[in-house]
């Protein structure tokens, strides 16, 4: 029989049917992805989950005692019979939570009172309590004491013989709970060789004290004791760290030995004419963080910077200012924004700024100027000729556009500098697709942009391959606002107080917005959440723009101007909106009250708007809250921001709302949101612009295992890097860039 190795499909060691529910369910097809799949957690033999740390639409496992079991008649409406259900209520000594299965009420033998074990299952809300419905289960031996206990199912058999002290619980589904997944582990772990081929180099762990591969993998699944899981998880941060710090240290290497033009503003140019013009004194971060871009700008190796700041920092002027520098060297500047919307905001914003100085060639335009081009995916095919030629010209100095501009057909004059907005939305191929537009066989200057503030040890994570720059100071005249969540289900007549309060803000010449998670008039993406069948108030599909515009209008903000903005508009459309909405009260066909998706999360900047109500705001995350937060609180007027929710106090999603209505610092909250997520999901997609490769590594606590890889791995890319001596790295880097490469594919 041959070996088994790292890379061997699941199929060939667990059979079809197995490697199918884990594949489909979990993304794990390999040996390695299935070793790579760590317990969540441990749980200790006599001891019970703490059931109020769930959260509503987790997929948890849980250990915890039966405390009774009641089967019940109800009428099932869709038949009209009686039909029986039966309600178990188990405890962890303080906390309840209730499993319901109907028309299963002979499961009350196995759930009898005392009896513990697993149950898996998705947290449902039913008549104001967390419960699971239907949930896969495992009952531990009345005696779980006596090993030769009989089990009641082979995957408990394998569970409870593999299963120390410590039973693992692994991220699960409801086809493969945590028992089933545990199961497959151990086939697995049964048949590993005596030696494993090991990312990291012998040298480099015996510097550091780590075991090998082989020993980790043992002891994270099959741990004896709390300090083997220590001693395992430890190895495996550095598996992590180790890996994506090489992936960036070939990049900073790769790049350092790029040619790149320099671009130095000329005296008397663009830059000074434009700078003449700001009604403003730039703040003292605006200026340091402006003179270390143009010394970036002036070398001969292409700059790669990441630019990040506090909503309302001015991050879109710093780059300006760039951009500027490189047209007056006779270069060209573009700008890549995620959205339409975000691309058609920056394009008159920008115009705007600029005044004469964007309309160089036409009547009334300044000499020294330039033109500032738009393309995005829905520009008319007669403008969209214009611009491309524009372009291609060198007439458009500045242009900004969407995914549009990675089209093959764009072609640059002279592509000076790349300005990336919300790198999070782009991965690293697709600004690398941009940066390749360049002149000859130089690569233009790149600057990346986020407004979501991270810690340092995120942005040497994330965006390791970049030099950081951040703003933290905001302009002079920005006014405060204040957050208050507003628990719609607990007190309704607040929610009538957040509508009055729009009311009043559009009678003194205000405006504002009212957000929502889903557009509407499509299939909900939450409907699979499972609910009893005689809920009175089952658990809903997200709230939707479209199904509450005609509600609000006829109702509440009756007599107010109302406008509504989503994805799916026509650019045209969103565009007339925004124009009108941005046009103020006083326009004849202005916009009092927009009711949008997060379409205007990022970019979009009406100083006149000071109130924001946030339906459903449990649906977003802590960052994105925040950004939406940013775009009031930008004129001279206090604003207030309202995040409605029906989550009960107590909840992680009312904690994380919470968090976001104490404080207006960004990256206070970024700590937050870390520090309160899962393991594994420490940098998902929405932060990182790729699918997470972290499962164990924590970027703000392990620092110092972030800072010791970086070190060894910046070494040894020095002395090798095509990384020929260390064939299992190399691999381990390939299989990170597949991942990266799949989710690049995906955002195309």
């Amino acid at each position: 029989m041959p070996e088994l190795r790292l890379t061997d499909p699941l199929k060939n060691v667990l059979g079809a049917a197995t490697a199918k529910a884990l594949a489909d369910g979990l993304s794990l097809r390999t040996v390695e992805d299935l070793l790579r799949h760590y317990p969540r957690r441990y749980a200790e033999r006599g001891q019970l989950t703490d059931l109020g740390s769930l959260e509503v639409d987790e997929h948890v496992t849980v250990m915890a005692r039966v405390l009774k079991a009641d089967a019940k008649q109800y009428q099932d409406r869709r038949t009209g019979r009686r039909a029986d259900r039966l309600e178990v209520v188990v405890t962890d000594g303080t906390g309840r939570l209730t499993l319901t299965f109907f028309k299963q009420a002979w499961r009350q033998k196995d759930l009898r009172e005392g009896r513990v074990g697993l149950f898996s299952g998705k947290v449902g809300v039913f008549r104001g309590q967390r419960q699971l419905t239907h949930p896969d289960y495992v009952l531990l031996p009345d005696h779980d004491s006596l090993p030769d206990a009989p089990p009641v199912a082979s995957d408990e058999d394998t569970l409870l013989r593999f299963a120390g002290q410590l039973i693992p619980v692994y991220p699960a589904t409801a086809q493969m709970p945590s028992w089933k997944v545990a199961s497959a582990v151990g086939i697995v772990l049964d048949q590993l060789p005596p030696t494993l081929d090991d990312p990291i180099p012998a040298a480099t762990r015996a510097r550091h004290g780590l075991p090998d591969l082989r020993g980790a993998l043992l002891a994270v699944h099959r741990p004896e004791s709390r300090d083997d899981v220590v001693g395992a998880r430890e190895r495996l941060r550095w598996d992590e760290a180790f890996v994506l710090q090489t992936v960036l240290a070939q990049r900073r290497l790769a790049a350092s030995a790029l040619p790149a033009v320099p671009r130095v503003a000329a005296p008397g140019g663009l830059l000074e004419a434009f700078e003449q013009r700001l009604p403003f004194t730039l703040t003292d971060g605006q200026v340091a963080v402006g003179a270390t871009i143009s010394d970036d700008l002036a070398r001969t190796h292409p700059m790669h910077r990441l630019l990040q700041g506090e909503v309302g920092s001015g991050k879109t002027l710093v780059a300006l200012r760039a951009m500027l520098a490189v047209v007056d060297a006779g270069g060209q500047a573009a700008l890549l924004a995620p959205t339409e919307v975000l691309a058609q905001q920056h394009h008159r914003s920008i115009t705007a700024m600029l005044g004469p100085l964007a309309e160089r060639g036409m009547l009334g335009g300044a000499d020294i100027g330039t033109r500032v081009a738009l393309l995005t995916g829905s520009v008319p095919a007669a403008r969209r000729k214009a611009e491309m030629l524009d372009i291609a010209s060198g007439e458009a100095g500045i242009v900004i556009g969407t995914h549009a501009l990675l089209e093959d057909k764009v072609q640059f004059f002279d592509l000076g500098l790349v300005v990336v907005d919300e790198q999070h939305r782009f991965g690293v191929e697709q600004r690398a697709a941009l940066a390749a537009k360049s002149r000859d066989d130089s690569r233009p200057h790149v600057l990346v942009m986020t407004a979501t503030p991270i810690p340092r040890t995120v942005a040497m994570t994330v965006f390791g391959d970049l030099e950081v720059s951040t703003l933290t100071e905001l302009p002079q005249g920005r006014s405060p606002i204040t957050t208050h969540v507003v628990p719609a289900a607990e007190k309704p007549a607040f929610l009538d107080r957040a509508w009055q309060r729009i009311v009043e803000e559009v009678q003194q010449g205000r405006q504002a917005y009212v957000v929502f998670p889903r557009i509407g008039g499509d299939r909900a993406t939450d409907e699979d959440v499972d609910v009893a069948e005689d809920s009175e108030q089952e658990r809903r599909a997200p709230l939707a723009v479209l199904e509450w515009a005609d509600r609000l209008v006829e109702g509440p903000l009756a007599g107010l101007r109302v406008g509504v903005l989503h994805g799916r508009m026509p650019s045209d459309e969103k565009d007339d909106v925004m124009t009108r909405f941005a046009a103020g009260p006083s326009a004849a066909d202005g916009v009092d009250v927009l009711l949008a998706t997060t379409v205007i999360e990022v970019g979009v900047d009406v100083p006149n708007a000071t109130v924001m109500v946030v339906m459903d705001a449990d649906r977003f995350g802590v960052s994105q809250l925040h950004q939406l937060r940013g775009r009031i609180g930008r004129g001279m007027h206090p604003s207030l921001c309202l995040l409605v929710s029906e989550m009960p106090p107590g909840t992680p999603a009312r904690e994380r709302l919470d968090a976001v209505a104490s404080t207006s610092d960004g990256f206070e909250l970024s700590r937050f949101d870390l520090e309160s997520r899962r393991e594994g999901d420490v940098l998902g997609a929405s932060q990182s612009g790729r699918r997470s490769s972290l499962r164990v590594l924590a970027v703000l606590r392990d620092e110092d295992v972030i800072v010791a890889a970086r070190d060894e791995a910046t070494a040894l890319v020095g002395e090798d890097p095509e990384l020929a001596s260390v064939p299992a790295l190399a691999r381990a880097v390939e299989r990170l860039l597949d991942e990266e490469r799949a989710v690049y594919l995906e955002k195309s």
